[in-house]
This record gives C-alpha cells, sequence and structure tokens, in this order.
C-alpha cells in the first residue's frame, strides 16, 4: 500500500513538472521609467498565458539627456510594482531592484543586485531548457549575471531590444539609447556563449502606433488600461499622436513568431564573432490589435 501511494505521489509530482514545463519561463527586465512602450510591453509579457514570469526587474538608465530622473532604476522598480498591483498579480509576480547605474569600469565590473541575483537563481533551478530572459532597456542586469555566474551562460536566452543593424551591409551599430546606457555590458554579452537575439532598432520602428485608435479601444476598460494611457499623456513628450512602442514589438515577435521574421547572422570581430540571431522584419498593425484584444479579454 505504502509503495503505491508512493508511485501515485511520484507520477502526481511529474505531471505538475510536465504542466509547469509546458510554460516558458520568463524574467522581464525593463528600463520601465524611461519611456512609454516599456508599460505596454510589460503588460503584455505578464498576461501572456503561455509564459510562466519569474520576475519582473528594474534596469538603470542613468540620466538621460531629455529626462532628468537622478534614480532611474528606483523609479522603474516602483512603476514595476504598479503594473503587477494594476493587474491583479501581487503575490504572484516577484519585482527585483536593479543596478543602479552601469558596469564598473575596473575590477570585476559586475553590479551586482537582487535583479541580477534572482536570474542566477532562477536558471540555475531549472531541471532542464533554459531561462528566457527579455531585456527591454540597458544589459547591466544580464551582463553581471554573466560575470558573476559564467556558469550559468548555457542556461540562459536573452532577447534584447537594442543596436541598429544595415543588413544589406552586415553591420552592427552601437550609438542606440539602449546600448550606450552602458555599452560595457553589451560587449559582456556579445563576448559570452549565451544565445541571443536581438531586434534592432530600425526593425523595432515598424511598432509604430496612433493614439486615437490605442484610446478609442482601450479608454475606461480597465485600470491598467488607463494608466498606459496616462502614461502616454503624461510623458516628457506626451503630446505625440503616434509613438513607437518599441519595447512592445520585441514581445509580441517572441510570443508570436508568425509576425516576425529572423535571420541568423555571424557577428563581426569585435561584436563577439558568433552567431546571433535578429529580427529582420515585424507585422506592428497585427503586434497592436492582438495586444488591445488579449488585454480586452484579461480585464474582462
Amino acid at each position: 500500500m505504502l509503495r503505491r501511494f508512493s508511485f501515485l505521489l511520484f507520477l502526481s509530482l511529474l505531471c505538475t513538472c510536465v504542466r509547469a514545463q509546458e510554460k516558458w519561463p520568463v524574467i522581464i527586465d525593463a528600463d520601465t521609467a524611461n519611456e512609454v512602450d516599456d508599460l505596454y510591453a510589460i503588460v503584455c509579457g505578464l498576461i501572456e498565458p503561455s509564459w510562466e514570469v519569474k520576475g519582473l526587474t528594474a534596469a538603470q538608465w542613468q540620466i538621460s539627456h531629455w529626462r532628468n530622473i537622478p534614480n532611474s532604476m528606483e523609479e522603474g522598480h516602483r512603476l514595476n510594482q504598479m503594473l503587477v498591483g494594476y493587474l491583479g498579480l501581487n503575490g504572484k509576480i516577484t519585482t527585483r531592484r536593479g543596478a543602479v547605474a552601469r558596469l564598473f569600469d575596473w575590477g570585476h565590473k559586475a553590479q551586482t543586485s537582487p535583479a541580477s541575483e534572482l536570474i542566477a537563481t532562477e536558471a540555475e533551478s531549472l531541471l532542464a531548457g533554459k531561462l528566457n530572459v527579455v531585456a527591454l532597456g540597458a544589459l547591466t542586469n544580464v551582463a553581471t549575471v554573466l560575470l558573476d555566474h559564467p556558469e550559468l551562460a548555457t542556461k540562459l536566452r536573452i532577447f534584447w531590444l537594442g543596436s541598429s543593424f544595415d543588413f544589406e551591409r552586415q553591420l552592427m551599430r552601437n550609438v542606440d539609447f539602449n546600448s550606450m546606457m552602458d555599452i560595457q555590458a553589451l560587449d559582456v554579452v556579445l563576448n559570452s556563449p549565451v544565445e541571443l537575439s536581438i531586434i534592432p532598432n530600425n526593425v523595432a520602428r515598424k511598432m509604430e502606433v496612433d493614439f486615437a485608435e490605442t484610446h478609442q479601444r482601450l479608454a475606461g476598460t480597465s485600470r491598467v488600461a488607463d494608466l498606459l494611457l496616462r502614461r502616454w499623456e503624461e510623458h516628457a513628450d506626451g503630446s505625440r499622436d503616434q509613438r513607437v512602442l518599441w519595447d512592445l514589438g520585441l514581445i509580441q515577435a517572441i510570443i508570436h513568431p508568425k509576425w516576425a521574421t529572423t535571420e541568423e547572422i555571424k557577428t563581426s570581430p569585435e561584436k563577439g564573432n558568433r552567431v546571433i540571431t535578429f529580427y529582420t522584419d515585424i507585422d506592428g498593425a497585427a503586434m497592436m490589435r492582438d495586444f488591445c484584444d488579449d488585454l480586452l479579454d484579461y480585464t474582462r
């Protein structure tokens, strides 16, 4: 009888593990306080039923020329907690603070933080497969994991929004915001063996949406929808009629590969000299329609 009970318990645990593995283990690492698009992307990721979001972490972006927020990571962490609360996910989604500044330019360089340690812990705990880290800003937290725990590179899959890519000349440039906010972190990631997919800015810009259409679909439907619309209106450049929701393009490309095309490209020696998957095109209109539909279904 005891043997039979133990066998049934084993089967139950095995089935639980199988069900858990059906979902993608994901951590979203975002510079949420920087612009508008992060909030839309984070909401999209948090409500995606095929994802098991293990954590939502805050990335630094220090002080830009156009937005003066002295402690950018802390403000991003606050917004992350707001989004989790507005979606009714308190107690279900872990939020963690990331590095307060870019990598050190001397010594070990790592900016160890609760965010980087959460990524490391979740990667270590996987019995099979990889932890998917979706990085929407500077790569400080991701690079720190690779510096502190280099053995985990094979257990991570990184998706990043950043750089620009000339597909005709096979030329990668890193003069964009996400690259420049921690160029050393980008160098660490490019020159590591970690599996890496990148959506460059010249592709992500196809995620341009119209405010009037978005407002018409979402206004008054939920607290979180109204928060997203207010973020657009109250941002430093909130008067825009159209806006590129860069980060949402990456999230949707991962969730819906049918609306994106990719190409495996070997980078130049100074960019790691290795194969990276680049997104070459996305269907921004389809992605935005799907996001609105999913949000309305989730909050209905």
